[in-house]
């Protein structure tokens, strides 16, 4: 599958590229503070990034999944800075996209420009201590109260919590009905109740910022519920079904910039007189990344497509398992190709190793990712008796 893009998606595709040029500089000491660049959230709204996949009434450009993939890719192999790279995707595809799909029109309105210009940065806060994978088995309460909800839980390890203006909050109207009883909220950072506390604990993605979220008896109006009551786990599979897929087409720019610069790197660095790609130990090293980098991009790009199409497709979790394992993979490659220097804090052979790390859980962990893919295969969705039809086709029935 190699998508035939059209000028006008060139020419996109190479002005994200310059865009990301001038994101992320001074990444080593903001790695430190875990902070974005100042500046970075404005140059991205201006620069069209937030609102590739918005309506046009809203102010956004409505490109395709496809198209909004292959513009990431191009953002993320002119941008060096990970972190950034994920705090947009998170407001875009879990904060911008559940509003657009499930939003009232008076939600669209209110938010989605904001959202799209850059006024407002969005977080989705989900995750507590003892609900990660398990996503729906929440413990933030959501207690009916007239016209109203009154929210209390804490939700940890929030992307662009420290930064955020809005909310996407899940919390259950009874825990007792699982995930059935999970809706979801909007919640804007200035309501009483709502408290936010950045930390500074990440191994990687750093420039990310990220905190949690701590709700302590929060009104919010009903007009303010995103989709229906107890229709929060639809919300979430809508989401992440997005976010699966597109979260990380960044990433494979990084990748496509690292496997260029080990290439160059292996071509100009001498040992026992003579440059190290003439090794077949290095050259068949970066020859499987080039590799990992099409398998991974083919999976994104068919994750994207099917957004528009098949609920029940696995690519979106397998392009964000393929290219999370990839990322890994092609950094711990790059830093047997550069050695002590890859290995250095501060280079970017070193940071796009511990980023990368953190990719294999964003969205779901890769087990996580695993164990959606066999149920929808029909692995763990009960036992079906062996095909008894004879093979050349047998149209009669089997026998029950």
């Amino acid at each position: 599958m190699k998508p035939g893009w059209t000028d006008e998606e060139r020419a996109l595709g190479e002005r994200m590229r310059r865009l990301g040029q001038e994101l992320g500089h001074d990444l080593r000491a903001r790695e430190e503070t875990c902070t974005l660049r100042p500046g970075d959230w404005k140059r991205s709204a201006e620069g069209g990034v937030l609102q590739l996949p918005l309506p046009e009434r809203y102010g956004g450009r409505a490109l395709s999944p496809l198209t909004c993939a292959y513009a990431l890719e191009n953002l993320g192999y002119g941008c060096r800075d990970n972190g950034l790279m994920m705090a947009l995707g998170a407001h875009i595809w879990a904060v911008e996209l559940p509003i657009r799909e499930f939003g009232t029109p008076e939600q669209k309105q209110r938010y989605l420009p904001a959202l799209g210009d850059g006024r407002m940065t969005g977080a989705h806060a989900i995750t507590e201590a003892e609900a990660g994978s398990d996503a729906l088995a929440l413990t933030a309460r959501a207690r009916r109260d007239g016209d109203d909800y009154i929210l209390d839980g804490v939700k940890r390890y929030i992307t662009n919590a420290p930064i955020a203006d809005l909310f996407i909050v899940y919390a259950t109207v009874d825990p007792e009905l699982g995930f059935t009883g999970v809706t979801a909220f909007l919640v804007e950072r200035e309501q009483a109740g709502v408290t936010v506390e950045s930390r500074r604990d990440k191994t990687g993605l750093r420039t990310g910022p990220w905190g949690e979220v701590i709700l302590r008896e929060c009104r919010v109006p009903s007009a303010r519920r995103l989709g229906a009551e107890k229709q929060g786990s639809r919300v979430l599979a809508r989401c992440m079904a997005w976010e699966r897929a597109l979260i990380l087409a960044p990433m494979l720019g990084t990748m496509r910039r690292q496997v260029e610069e080990c290439v160059e790197y292996a071509r100009t660095r001498v040992q026992f007189r003579k440059n190290i790609g003439r090794f077949e130990s290095v050259s068949h090293r970066v020859v499987d990344m080039r590799i990992r980098l099409e398998e991974a991009r083919l999976l994104t790009y068919r994750a994207a497509a099917d957004l528009v199409g098949d609920p029940r497709s696995i690519f979106p979790e397998a392009a964000q398992l393929r290219t999370s394992e990839s990322a890994v993979e092609t950094f711990l490659d790059a830093m047997q190709v550069y050695g002590g220097l890859g290995y250095t804090t501060g280079t970017d052979v070193e940071r796009n190793l511990r980023d990368a790390l953190g990719t294999r859980i964003s969205s779901g962990t890769s087990d996580l990712q695993r164990t959606v893919i066999a149920e929808r295969l029909g692995l763990t969705t009960g036992i079906r008796r062996p095909d008894t039809r004879r093979a050349g086709g047998d149209r009669h029935a089997d026998a029950r």
